[in-house]
Parts: structure tokens; sequence; C-alpha cells
């Protein structure tokens, strides 16, 4: 074990011992329904608890955690108090969990689902719907059908807690510097986006100004709900016709004269939007962007953005991309998996999926009254067009085969090689399917 792992692993586990200090058994006999109606508190006379909330995937800034789990939890159960576990930047669930880290509360997306599921501590939370009476119907049938299908046993390891859905944000400065008229209020195809994005694409006083980045080959996959691994044959589907199809729009992308920076840089994304502001076009999650606007509205640096609907195929204008599914689940390590499962349970209530639609995030029940209220408490989107956030139904998200994250590079090279190297994209995905096969088969021989 190197002496940075080491570190690690003793940084994690003093701040595991010093919440686990903070936390006292509980009186589990307490009950909460997922419904608005009257429910029994924690009690009274509960000791008081402690419930550690660990954070494996996406952007969840600590405004978003107090507002979201933390103040409404303690709020309903005063008894509880939900600390947030930070590890060090760049630890992964393996080396969180390796370090003998026992989180209660554990917020994921399908960048780690899989990594939790192959780690073995999320619990299955059946005898905990029925226990306290949870009301299943009320969650978007296309969040909690994916996290259904987390599980090939019937199992329910997580409950949908937002839905991440994607939008089209753009720089109005750019587009009035170069008179260039702002995307309508209408869902463009990927090719009209494109070609908007190629006349903001420019050098003008030294700076590169660039019109869109579409988020490459996986994130207009997501306009499709692409697997790049079979789920049954665990063999690449890379050399798919969608998947040509979704690298040849990325290469138009990449081919705008001036897109490809002269140092190879082929990818811009939020430092560039918010930052550089030298991107005028940024399609991606709600979460990746609406919290740290605001965070930088709160330090005085404000963008003049605003929203329009996420481009998609032209045969799928009404549909936008996958939703991405934000999620908790209850640590099977976890000392007080009842009061946990409460806590989720009431998160779930109208009460609190209110409070995170109006300060940014889609609700994951269904509730039509609720969207409507979006974003009316967060001062970074007054004024903005939130109704864009709408146009369009949400893909379910595809289920992510064990190993799709860590494949994921060999698509991003095909890439690279595209934009970079000025590779045609047969051969780059016929190379990055190969190194798919050869991935799996060494992760398979591993395990």
């Amino acid at each position: 074990m190197t002496k940075s792992r080491s570190t690690l692993f003793l940084t994690l586990g003093i701040m595991t011992a010093f919440l686990s200090a903070c936390s006292n058994p509980a009186n589990s006999g307490t009950n909460v329904s997922a419904a608005d109606g009257p429910a029994k508190d924690a009690g009274t006379d509960a000791k008081p608890v402690t419930l550690k909330f660990y954070n494996s995937s996406g952007t969840f800034t600590n405004t978003e955690f107090k507002t979201f789990i933390a103040d409404p939890v303690h709020k309903r159960f005063p008894n509880i108090t939900v600390e947030r576990i930070e590890p060090p930047s760049g630890t992964t669930p393996e080396d969180f969990f390796t370090s003998g880290a026992d989180p209660d509360l554990i917020y994921a997306s399908s960048t780690t689902h899989s990594k939790l599921i192959n780690l073995s501590v999320l619990q299955d939370l059946r005898e905990y719907i029925k226990k306290y009476s949870f009301d299943e119907s009320r969650v978007k049938p296309y969040l909690y059908n994916y996290a259904k299908g987390l599980s090939n046993k019937g199992e329910i390891l997580a409950i949908p807690f937002n839905s991440n859905q994607h939008i089209l944000y753009y720089n109005k400065d750019i587009f009035d510097k170069f008179g260039v008229p702002y995307p309508p209020d209408t869902q463009m195809t990927w090719e009209q986006a494109i070609e908007l994005g190629q006349k903001l694409t420019r050098t003008e006083n030294g700076v590169n100004y660039i019109g869109i980045d579409a988020e490459g080959p996986i994130g207009l996959a997501k306009s499709l709900a692409l697997p790049i691994i079979d789920l049954k044959t665990n063999k690449s589907v890379l050399t798919s016709p969608d998947w040509v199809r979704v690298f040849n729009i990325a290469k138009l992308n990449y081919d705008i004269q001036g897109y490809v920076g002269k140092d190879g840089k082929y990818v811009y994304g939020r430092d560039e939007f918010m930052k550089d502001r030298n991107l005028a076009m940024r399609p991606t999650w709600l979460a990746n962007m609406v919290g740290p606007l605001e965070e930088l509205r709160q330090q005085g640096l404000e963008v003049n953005w605003d929203i329009a609907p996420i481009p998609t195929f032209s045969e799928h204008l009404g549909q936008t991309r996958e939703s991405q599914v934000h999620t908790l689940s209850v640590s099977n390590k976890s000392k007080h998996k009842d009061e946990a499962f409460q806590a989720i349970s009431f998160i779930l209530s109208d009460e609190v999926q209110r409070t995170l639609s109006r300060n940014g995030r889609v609700p994951a029940i269904v509730n039509p009254e609720l969207e409507k209220e979006y974003g009316a408490d967060l001062p970074v989107l007054k004024g903005k067009k939130v109704q864009n956030v709408f146009v369009g139904s949400p893909l379910q998200e595809h289920t992510f085969h064990p190993y799709e994250i860590d494949v994921q590079k060999y698509v991003n090279e095909a890439a690279k090689s595209i934009a970079v190297d000025k590779v045609d994209v047969n051969t780059a995905l016929r190379k990055a399917s190969e190194e798919v096969d050869k991935a799996v088969e060494r992760f398979q021989k591993n395990n």
C-alpha cells in the first residue's frame, strides 16, 4: 500500500470514528409513511441519533445538503441529526468502504450504482417499505423502474431522490456579442444546435469562443438511451448503427473550424461556461450547473445565462435525454436502518420535494403542482425560462452493465482520435469496441 493510500485510509478512519462517537443507540420504534398525513415522530423520549451521509457521486453542494436533507429531517425528527462525510477529493467508493467507513445514508447515481452493488453495501429496503407503508406509487415510474432494475433478485436497493434532467444552458452575452439569436424555446435537432454553435465559434480579441460542446459521444448517446455493453452477451455494442450515428454527430461538432484548440483541447465544460465564459452553449444535467451557478452568484459573480430545451435526434423530438436518477439508499452497515429509512421516506414527502423543486431540482414524486414551483426560491433562477426544463418527456435511464463506467474511457479515447487525430468514425469505433471486449474479459477473470 502506498503512503498516499495509507494516509487516505487513515483520514477516512478518523472521520468515521469521530462521526460514530457522535451517534448514540436509537429507539427504532418510530414510524413515518411516505404520505404527508400524521405520522409518529422518532419520539420525544428517543435518544439522539446521528445519521452519516455519504455522497458517492455527482454534484451535491453543501447548501443543497443542508436544504434538502439535514434541515428538513432534523425539523421533522428533532432527535435525528444528519451529518455529511466528506472524504478527500478523488476518493472512490472502493477506497471509502475499504477504509472501514460505515455511513447510514448513501446518495448515488448511475455512475456509482454498479460499484456500490459490487461492494455489497446497499440494504434491501423491501421490509422497510412494508413496515413503514411507503407508497411506491408516488414515485415517477421512469425513475422507480430504473431503481428497481438495479437488482436482478427483486431487491429494492435505492429510492429515487430527484430526476436529474438535461437542459441546454446558453450564455446570452456571447450571443449578443456576435448578433446571433438565442436558442429557441422549442427543441432543436442536434444538427440545428451544431449549426447554431458554428456561428458562435470564433476568435475575438485573443479569446477563443466555442459555440457548443455537445458533450461528446457519451452525452449524445443519452438521447437514445444507449448502453456500451450488452447485458446479456457482455459484448460491446459500439459498432451498432445508433452508435455510428452518435459519433457522426460528435464529429460534426469537432469539425467546426476553430473548435479544436491548438493544444488539442476538444472538451469544454463547466469551467469554460461559468468561469472563462467562452462557451456559448452547454447541454448537460440540471444538477451539474444550477447549484454551482447559485454558489457563484452568492460570491458576487453572475453569468448572463438562460435555459433552452435539450436538443435531440429528429425522430425523438418531444423526448429528452435519459433522466439520471439520483437516489438515496440505506447502508447495510448502518446501526440505524429504521431511522435512515424514515428519513428517506420523509424526504419523499410533498413537503420536502416541494422544497427541492423550489430550489432547482426536479422532484422524484408524481405531483405536477410541484413542477409549477420549480426554481421559485433559488435566486439564480429568477427570470430564467424554467418552463424549458419540462419541454419533452425524459427517457428512462438504461441499466448500466457492471463494467460500463470502467470502459467509458475507450469511448472517450475514440472521440479524441476523431477530434484531434482525424481518425474516421468506423475505424475509431472498431478499435474502441475491441478494447471494450478485452477489458470485460479481464474484469471477468479478475472477479
